[in-house]
């Protein structure tokens, strides 16, 4: 009897992790951004031109699903070379010291019908917070070439720069709440 149990605890164990699926970003098809308030008048955008994401679920509607990004903060962009070059010294981002931008999700839960909130813990310079995004299933589909799934989502939330140490001047030249933005296509591995 034991050997039974043993060999269909083996079996559902294999299963599980068979119908696990693994679902890598289309960095062609995906942005990674941000929005801050200047002088409490203007809105400035920014993105990351380099950065990966990895999504893992077994379920259909993606109610299981764990999220995995990481961000070079050295490709920062701003459109602006003043403004992007000192988002890289120690005051700001710390390149030098912090290269990279992570994001992992611990729990997701449906609020809706593709709507999600998808809770995580987001390292920027060394720190690492809890933070809480808006998450939309955009799109589910196949890719036209290869015919394999691919699926769209956008999250959105909003965090403190200051909780991470980034940027000691006063909230009214930059905002203390900046958005953060991210969207894409997704193909099943």
């Amino acid at each position: 009897m034991k050997r039974i149990t043993l060999v269909a605890s083996a079996l559902l164990v294999s299963f599980a992790t068979f119908a696990q699926n693994t679902w890598k970003v289309d960095k062609a098809h995906a942005k990674l951004g941000f929005t801050v308030t200047h002088l409490l008048m203007s809105e400035v955008d920014g993105n990351f031109k380099t950065f990966d994401a990895t999504i893992t679920s077994s379920k259909e509607d993606f109610s299981d699903a764990s999220f995995e990004l990481t961000a070079d903060l050295a490709t920062a962009n701003t459109d602006n070379e003043g403004r992007d070059a000192h988002l890289k010294r120690a005051d700001m981002f710390d390149v030098a010291n912090h290269p990279t931008l992570t994001f992992k999700s611990t729990s997701i839960s449906k609020v809706a019908d593709k709507k999600y909130k998808l809770n995580g813990n987001l390292t920027i310079k060394g720190v690492t917070k809890p933070v809480s995004l808006d998450l939309t299933l955009t799109g589910v589909g196949k890719d036209g070439r290869t015919q394999k799934p691919k699926v769209g989502f956008k999250a959105v939330g909003t965090i403190k720069r200051t909780d991470f140490g980034v940027g000691g001047m006063p909230s009214a030249v930059v905002s203390e709440e900046v958005e953060l933005r991210a969207l894409g296509e997704f193909n099943q591995q």
